[in-house]
């Protein structure tokens, strides 16, 4: 019954289309095709991730190389939609963010933050770091903490990483403030998606590897979500206490498989 009118897909890209690593990563079997496969069929299709290692420009660059058709404009990301924020809001960011996204911020106005605007900062996540951000935040009347998603971990091909939210827990904890997720699971960030696809949410499937972020998140919109069984998934997740996937596929191939067969 999950693949019932079926008008667009919304795709996670770390742990459905791929595993990063050091060396760029390394596609999952059968999720060059899958993509293919979806655009050949006419479904509308859009990239929701949360990445903010890299600017969009070279996300898409990485997957280009590995054989994905996919443009900038297919991709929804958090820092584009930070920036948005920060605009409408005037605020001026005090970065803790990973090196190579630091672009996307270039008509930011960085002087004297008001804000901080955490990101997945890797090696950038060191205690010097994290202390300039609590200062920053802790002198504030009113901190405001924006950070570009909640995960826990996610996958590389040398095993699992520590994600954003447990830094964005730290600076929460730390400062007492409550942070605005920017990303997967806010339901602003799957709208959006859903908006520049032009589909409703019930007529639209989210497929992720995560099963708070990506299954729970899609679902609270309305949506219906499948999780894959590749990428961060553990066997654990089939007994999440609060969220149900749709269904469990092995893979992307697979999930493609069952949907153009209900076309």
């Amino acid at each position: 019954g999950w693949a019932r009118t079926v008008r667009g897909l919304l795709l996670d890209v770390s742990g459905v289309l791929y595993d990063g690593g050091a060396d760029g990563g390394v596609p999952i079997a059968g999720s060059v095709e899958a993509v293919r496969r979806v655009k050949a069929s006419g479904l509308r299709l859009r990239f929701c991730t949360n990445e903010t290692q890299a600017t969009r420009e070279n996300f898409v660059k990485k997957l280009r190389g590995m054989g994905f058709d996919i443009s900038v404009s297919e991709v929804t990301a958090p820092a584009p939609a930070a920036c948005r924020i920060l605009k409408e809001r005037g605020l001026r960011p005090h970065l803790l963010v990973h090196n190579d996204l630091v672009p996307e911020f270039a008509e930011m106005d960085k002087t004297n933050p008001n804000c901080v605007v955490l990101g997945d900062a890797a090696e950038n996540f060191t205690y010097a770091n994290l202390n300039e951000a609590f200062r920053v935040l802790i002198g504030m009347e009113k901190p405001v903490l924006i950070s570009l998603g909640r995960g826990r971990y996610y996958k590389e091909t040398d095993g699992l990483k520590l994600d954003v939210g447990a830094y964005m827990k730290a600076l929460e904890y730390a400062c007492d403030v409550q942070a605005e997720v920017v990303g997967k699971p806010s339901k602003k960030f799957f709208e959006s998606a859903l908006a520049e696809m032009g589909v409703p949410p019930e007529q639209a499937i989210m497929i992720g590897d995560d099963i708070v972020n990506d299954v729970g998140g899609a679902q609270r919109c309305g949506m219906r979500a499948l999780q894959v069984r590749t990428g961060k998934y553990r066997p654990s997740d089939e007994n999440h206490p609060e969220v149900k996937p749709d269904a469990y596929v092995n893979n992307l191939a697979e999930a493609v498989d069952i949907i153009l067969q209900q076309l």
